[in-house]
């Protein structure tokens, strides 16, 4: 999914943490789907090395409806990971690749030296006319920002059950479970389904930045309520946590080590210098073979706004 331009604002990240916050998402609604952005904000600019994080429906498209429908659009230096509640959506890029991502399925592709793709629901009497995802970006090291591009499709992570409670390790390792997703820095993705009304403690890396927020439902961390949407932000050296919320409650944990050095972002790029994103900006408008296309696309090439510096 990409930026909208009402979002078009240069972050560059304080990786410095303060004590447990609230964050509060910005809302939008992109072509008929109700967002939620809670990374990147003046708040909080990264968490780990995450550094963008939508909450996409949940919607239901009417008949006639074409639902979302991305055209090609370019990013660098970065891993756009996609974690799929409801619905299904076609992933293209200028690999090649062609992935359908259904419900309890990630998509991660790694953008590195420059990649372009699209995104089209797939709406049907079997897939439905839902649509519900958490969307994110994963900023690379700096030693890795120019890697080649590469595409990864996950249908099978693992999960356990503890407490009423089922986690799903989405990436990176949770208490001796380690899910087989691709990373290039210490990282944790970790999904929580409540079955019951429960409470849990989560064991985490006290090296870590962590956030946590509501995908489905309102939830506590360690007796604050937040509500669906907001964002958590847990103090840094925390090694516990305790969680409470109601049967149906759905979070999204992500946590990592502080990034090395700061990251500036403007619109789908990612990088560590601004010279590094005009120069990214100047090649995808020049149809430049790093980027490479997405042919027969059912939405326009998407230009993105000037670069402002």
């Amino acid at each position: 999914m990409s930026r909208e331009s009402e979002a078009d604002t240069e972050y560059t990240s304080d990786t410095s943490l303060c004590k447990t916050k609230r964050i509060q998402a910005r809302m939008s609604d992109v072509g008929g789907i109700p967002v939620a952005r809670t990374l990147p904000t003046k708040a909080q600019r990264t968490i780990g090395p995450w550094c963008f994080l939508d909450h996409a429906g949940p919607v239901e498209f009417a008949v006639g409806e074409s639902g979302m429908q991305v055209g090609p659009h370019p990013h660098t230096c970065l891993q756009t990971f996609t974690w799929m509640l409801a619905g299904e959506v076609l992933h293209r890029d200028s690999l090649g690749s062609r992935q359908v991502i259904r419900p309890g399925e990630v998509n991660l592709m790694t953008a590195g030296q420059g990649i372009c793709h699209t995104e089209e629901s797939i709406l049907s009497a079997e897939a439905g006319r839902g649509l519900h995802a958490a969307q994110l970006w994963i900023a690379l090291p700096e030693d890795q920002q120019d890697c080649a591009p590469a595409f990864e499709h996950y249908p099978d992570l693992p999960t356990r059950h503890e407490q009423g409670v089922q986690l799903t390790v989405l990436i990176g390792e949770y208490d001796g479970t380690q899910a087989p997703t691709r990373h290039f820095s210490p990282i944790l993705g970790l999904d929580i389904h409540f079955e019951h009304d429960s409470e849990i403690t989560l064991n985490l890396n006290r090296q870590f930045e962590h956030g946590i927020t509501g995908l489905i439902g309102h939830f506590q961390v360690n007796g604050e309520r937040f509500a669906q949407d907001e964002l958590a932000v847990l103090a840094n050296g925390v090694s516990h946590v305790t969680i409470a919320a109601q049967a149906g409650t759905r979070l999204l944990v992500i946590g990592g080590e502080p990034l090395a050095k700061p990251i500036t972002i403007w619109w789908n790029y990612v990088g560590y210098s601004k010279d590094y994103i005009s120069q990214a900006q100047q090649d995808w408008h020049a149809h430049h073979e790093r980027f490479g296309d997405v042919p027969n696309s059912n939405a326009a090439r998407m230009q993105g706004p000037k670069v402002p510096w």
